[in-house]
């Protein structure tokens, strides 16, 4: 896994922050020593809004920021919305947030990391899923 770019998703890392002993917490920890992790705004929002304290917060913010850091463009809000119109024609509907995390690893060629079923909706991403 070390040569591959990955993307937890949310999942991941709150099994990695909650110190639990699974698959993914331990891929998160094995890869922040040495791999290329990345992150993006819709992950940050998530784990930012489960934190209990200001303490938790101050840790979770601090562990996060030396992440390499994927921002939304125009062009990927408007793949985004392409994605979504396409799977709904399919009759599939994934959630707005893991739509935006499909089409910013898929553009930046980024590696998931999760055990999100919804994700594996989306034609040609990349998963690392069902450890």
């Amino acid at each position: 896994m070390a040569d591959l770019r990955i993307l937890p998703d949310t999942c991941a890392w709150i099994d990695f922050f909650n110190a639990r002993e699974t698959p993914l917490a331990s891929a998160v920890e094995y890869l922040l020593r040495s791999g290329e992790v990345y992150t993006c705004g819709v992950v940050k929002y998530e784990l930012i809004q489960g934190v209990k304290s200001a303490r938790e917060e101050a840790l979770l913010t601090s562990a996060i920021q030396s992440l390499y850091y994927i921002e939304m463009t125009e062009s990927l809000w408007l793949k985004a919305g392409k994605l979504s119109s396409s799977l709904r024609r399919k009759g599939i509907t994934i959630p707005f947030s893991d739509t935006l995390i499909a089409v910013i690893a898929k553009e930046k060629e980024i590696t998931i990391l999760t055990n999100d079923d919804h994700f594996t909706q989306v034609p040609e991403l990349r998963l690392i899923s069902k450890l």
